[in-house]
């Protein structure tokens, strides 16, 4: 019997006691150990509030009314929610984080230029969606539905960063927003206000020489019509329009602006502004030359856009020679600085 219990009492200390005391970790120790691992969450917590900016508080045009043209609706948003929708639909995510910052800022600039100076242009709203009008604008759903699924998350979260690390941040020049025009390809110079617009001389909005953008699509482009084709789009808007293609001189550019762009061409009996031949025709630019071949005008454009303010293209060529997005602006905007719009 006294065999049997010594058994018993073995197997128990052998299987239950011994592993449990094994197991045991003192009670310093597993203090210790949730301490440092308390630590490390507080580190990681703190990173990530120091690399999220706080939201910038909006004293004044914090909020914007956008008309969405196609349904007539006015829809009330936060503005730097808007600009996702802008800053996404102007420029090509692809560009540099500093071309998309410099786009941000006078996306931002021109969204309060007009609802300082233009409340009455759209009755019950600041701005509208349309690029003809206002500015651009789509929405997130549309825009991941048009990018590449792979890249859609990664696109906008590089445009939200864009927006929100210039929020508050604008242009001004005499300590007024300015009216921040921008185009898609200068084809290497800007134009000046005066030379456009009916001779409006904004003294930010100067010709200015840009490199890098010829490495673009958007520099180059040419269209051809033959004869026929372009004496009926000239009679479109001006019906008494005649074009003797025998003479020398049937098409001719009269003036060139500064910045080498059309200002005034002839076609047959009527001269008219480069601004409008470039409509008319439906070219890029109203940087352009013409060549007669046979039957057939061909017009070679450079550029994309009125090229007026900044050049999207030219603002990601310096971006990617290290410009910032404050050394873009103020390349594309002569004598301007960049405040918080609190401090108007």
């Amino acid at each position: 019997m006294k065999k049997i219990l010594l058994y018993i009492s073995a197997f128990i200390m052998l299987f239950f006691i011994f592993p449990a005391i094994c197991t045991i970790t003192p009670k310093n120790e597993t203090y210790e150990a949730n301490a440092e691992e308390t630590k490390q969450v507080d580190e990681t917590q703190t990173q990530q509030e120091e690399q999220t900016p706080e939201k910038y508080d909006y004293q004044k045009y914090g909020t914007i009314k956008l008309l969405h043209t196609e349904t007539n609706q006015v829809e009330e948003l936060n503005i730097d929610e808007y600009l996702y929708g802008v800053v996404a639909s102007e420029m090509p995510a692809n560009f540099e984080i500093e071309a998309l910052k410099a786009q941000a800022t006078v996306a931002r600039t021109y969204t309060i230029f007009q609802i300082i100076n233009n409340s009455a242009k759209h009755e019950n709203a600041d701005v509208c969606d349309d690029f003809n009008c206002c500015q651009a604008w789509i929405s997130k759903d549309e825009r991941f539905a048009k990018w590449n699924a792979e890249e859609a998350e990664a696109n906008w979260n590089k445009i939200v960063e864009a927006v929100n690390s210039t929020s508050g941040k604008i242009i001004t020049y005499g300590g007024t927003p300015i009216n921040a025009f921008f185009h898609s390809n200068s084809g290497g110079i800007t134009e000046s206000s005066l030379n456009i617009w009916g001779g409006i001389d904004y003294p930010y909005l100067k010709s200015v020489e840009i490199s890098g953008e010829d490495g673009y699509t958007q520099y180059s482009s040419e269209v051809t019509f033959s004869k026929e084709e372009l004496l009926t789009k000239i009679r479109e808007k001006y019906e008494d329009c005649e074009i003797d293609f025998s003479q020398e001189n049937c098409i001719q550019i009269i003036e060139f602006t500064s910045s080498g762009r059309v200002k005034t061409i002839k076609f047959g009996n009527k001269e008219i502004a480069g601004t409008e031949a470039r409509t008319i025709l439906g070219l890029r630019s109203t940087n352009f030359t013409f060549s007669i071949n046979g039957d057939n005008i061909t017009f070679s454009v450079k550029g994309y856009g009125h090229g007026v303010g900044m050049s999207q293209t030219g603002a990601d060529s310096l971006a990617k020679s290290g410009s910032n997005y404050e050394e873009i602006i103020k390349h594309f905007y002569t004598g301007v600085e960049i405040i918080e719009v609190n401090s108007l």
